[in-house]
């Protein structure tokens, strides 16, 4: 049998030209997957492990996430809460919360703002509705929208655990629904802040919807997640070019990787404003 040295001098002797090419070709790949180690490493995860480990352990990665958070953090403490949450998705399994690094500039913008109605759009595990609700005055409320009834549970049960609950309301349904609804059903006049971290491709109708229903005032900040990667193209286009918005942009990496993401704050100035060049 040939070795692949003695395959790769057979083809240097046959033809130099395709031995080179073949060459560039390697390194090129090896390149190409060096750059992109992180995201593949997220695909990886999210694609074949979870499927892995909820066949060999019976359950989901967002019920051992609640789990190693009630056996390791603290009750009562939002911040060891947050803690454990990223110690497991940095050591253990990747998931898609804000994490540590995003999760300071949504701090920033959180206590800058002070909030006293906030609506979160994509509730996940409740990673992020704890970390905005520790940081709430007294008498503010957030609205956390999930549409997944598994993980709307699990948030309710982190809120439980971190001693938030009463802070935060968690409700279960398609944001396209709720949104309606949160005038007459759930006693919001204007909103403070939205968080946008569901599905990409409902940023921009659910923040055209926000401002249909009259939830947007003047001030309103949206602050939106994953703006790079994976990406909300046509919400960014809208919002920056608009003119009924003042946007900053804030440079990251997705959450436990070095893969490049953003978050965007969107400031709504009110209607009627033209839109930009």
């Amino acid at each position: 049998m040939h070795t692949l040295w003695t395959c790769w001098k057979e083809m240097l002797e046959v033809s130099p030209l395709l031995a080179a090419f073949s060459l560039g070709l390697a390194l090129v790949v090896l390149l190409l997957f060096l750059k992109y180690f992180n995201w593949w490493f997220v695909v990886w995860s999210e694609l074949v492990l979870r499927t892995i480990y909820k066949l060999l352990m019976g359950d989901s990665k967002e019920q051992r996430i609640l789990r190693y958070v009630l056996q390791h953090a603290v009750a009562g403490d939002p911040q060891s809460v947050l803690e454990t949450i990223d110690t497991y998705c940095s050591q253990k399994e990747w998931a898609m919360h804000v994490g540590p690094k995003k999760g300071q500039i949504m701090d920033t913008v959180v206590q800058e703002l002070c909030p006293s109605m906030l609506l979160e759009l994509g509730a996940y595990c409740g990673y992020s509705a704890v970390r905005m609700a520790r940081l709430l005055p007294p008498g503010a409320r957030l609205l956390t929208l999930e549409l997944n009834p598994d993980y709307a549970a699990i948030t309710q049960q982190m809120l439980e655990f971190a001693g938030l609950q009463d802070k935060v309301t968690v409700v279960t349904g398609a944001s396209q629904d709720i949104i309606p609804q949160l005038k007459k059903k759930y006693d919001v006049d204007t909103l403070d802040m939205v968080f946008l971290d569901h599905w990409k491709d409902r940023y921009l109708p659910d923040t055209l919807l926000l401002e249909e229903c009259g939830l947007l005032r003047k001030g309103t900040v949206l602050l939106a997640d994953n703006v790079i990667t994976p990406g909300a193209p046509n919400f960014l286009a809208h919002v920056r070019g608009s003119g009924r918005f003042e946007c900053t942009h804030f440079s990251s990496y997705m959450e436990y990787t070095q893969v490049v993401d953003g978050l965007e704050k969107a400031v709504y100035m009110g209607p009627g404003s033209p839109e930009q060049p």
